[in-house]
C-alpha cells in the first residue's frame, strides 16, 4: 500500500506543480502581456515548427537503429517496425509516468520480438547511461561558453539563499555517497550489486564490436534535439536574433525542466521563459515559445505513441 501511494504522489505532485506554474504565471501576466502572448502565437510562423519535428522524426529513428547494436551485443534482434514502435511508447508512457517508458520499452520488444525482458531492459539501461554522459556533457560545454550569462542568471537567486541550496544540496550529495560506499544494510548490498551490473553495461557499450556506429547515432540524436530546439526560434520575431550560444543554453535548461518532470508539464515553458530573460527576449515572447515548442513535441510524442499503440498488435496478428 506504502509502495503504491509513492508510485501515486509521484506521478500527481510533478503534475500539480505543472498546473500551479501554469496558473500563477498566466496571473502574473497583465492584460496587455497576455495579449502579447496570443499575438505571438498567431503571427508565428509554424512552417519552422513542421520543419523542426521533421528533424525530431529523424531522432527517433536513429534510437530506434541505434537499439540494433546493444540488442546484437546480447545475441538478439528485432524487426525495425517493433524497435521504433517501442521508442515512440518509451516516451509518451514517460509523459504519464517518470521512468516508466524503459519498462514499457522492454516489455514490449519482449512481446513482439521475443527478447527476454532482463535482456531487453539491459540494453536501455546501458543507452540511457550514455544519454545522461552525452547531457552532462552538454551541460558543462554549455556553462563553460556561456559563463557569463549563466551567472547573470544565478545572480537574480539571493547569494545567502544559492548558498544555502547549494551547501544543503553537497552534504546531501556526499553524506549519500559515503553511506553507500560504507553501509552494510542488506537492500543497500543488493542495490550495489544493481549498481555494479549497469556500470558494466555501460561500459560494455564502449568495448563491443559496433561502438562506433553506436556512438555516432548518440551523438545524432543528441544533435537533432539541438537542431530542432534551434530551428524553431525562426517561428518568432523576437526569438530569431537569437545566436547559439544562447539557443543551447535555453535548450539545456529546458532538458533539465524535461528530466525532472513529467515531460515538463507547465515547468518547461516557465524555464524556457526565464531563461530567455537573459538575452533580452521579453518574458511573454519567451513564454509563447516555449509552449510552441514543447506543445509541438508534444503531439508529436502522443501520435507517434498512439499510432504504436495501435499498429503493433495489427502487424502481430497478420505475421
Amino acid at each position: 500500500m506504502k509502495k503504491k501511494l509513492i508510485r501515486l504522489l509521484s506521478i500527481i505532485l510533478p503534475l500539480l506543480l505543472g498546473v500551479f506554474l501554469v496558473i500563477y504565471v498566466y496571473n502574473q501576466f497583465t492584460p496587455a502581456e497576455l495579449e502579447n502572448v496570443k499575438t505571438s502565437f498567431r503571427t508565428a510562423d509554424y512552417i519552422w515548427v513542421w520543419i523542426s519535428l521533421a528533424i525530431g522524426l529523424t531522432g527517433f529513428w536513429a534510437r530506434a537503429y541505434r537499439w540494433k547494436y546493444t540488442l546484437a551485443h546480447v545475441g538478439y534482434t528485432a524487426p525495425f517496425t517493433v524497435k521504433f514502435s517501442a521508442v515512440c511508447i518509451t516516451y509518451v508512457m514517460n509523459m504519464l509516468v517518470p521512468r516508466s517508458g524503459e519498462v514499457s520499452r522492454a516489455a514490449v520488444i519482449n512481446k513482439y520480438a521475443g527478447v527476454p525482458f532482463d535482456k531487453a531492459l539491459g540494453t536501455i539501461i546501458s543507452e540511457r547511461i550514455v544519454d545522461l554522459i552525452l547531457l552532462v556533457l552538454a551541460i558543462g560545454t554549455t556553462v563553460a561558453l556561456q559563463y557569463d550569462m549563466v551567472k547573470a542568471y544565478l545572480a537574480e537567486i539571493p547569494f545567502m539563499k544559492l548558498l544555502l541550496y547549494g551547501t544543503i544540496a553537497g552534504i546531501f550529495f556526499i553524506g549519500s555517497i559515503l553511506f553507500f560506499i560504507y553501509s552494510k544494510l542488506g537492500w543497500v548490498q543488493k542495490i550495489k550489486v544493481k549498481v555494479s551490473g549497469l556500470v558494466e553495461g555501460a561500459i560494455s557499450v564502449f568495448t563491443m564490436p559496433n561502438k562506433w556506429p553506436f556512438l555516432l547515432l548518440s551523438l545524432y540524436i543528441w544533435f537533432s534535439y539541438v537542431l530542432m530546439f534551434y530551428i524553431t526560434i525562426f517561428a518568432l520575431p523576437e526569438t530569431s536574433t537569437l545566436d547559439f550560444g544562447s539557443v543551447a543554453t535555453a535548450f539545456v535548461v529546458g532538458s533539465i525542466a524535461i528530466t525532472l518532470t513529467n515531460g515538463g508539464t507547465g515547468v518547461f515553458p516557465v524555464a524556457i521563459a526565464k531563461i530567455l530573460t537573459v538575452y533580452n527576449v521579453s518574458f511573454e515572447a519567451g513564454t509563447a515559445f516555449g509552449w510552441i515548442v514543447w506543445t509541438s513535441q508534444t503531439a508529436q510524442i502522443i501520435i507517434l505513441g498512439g499510432l504504436s499503440f495501435l499498429i503493433l498488435p495489427i502487424l502481430a496478428r497478420k505475421k
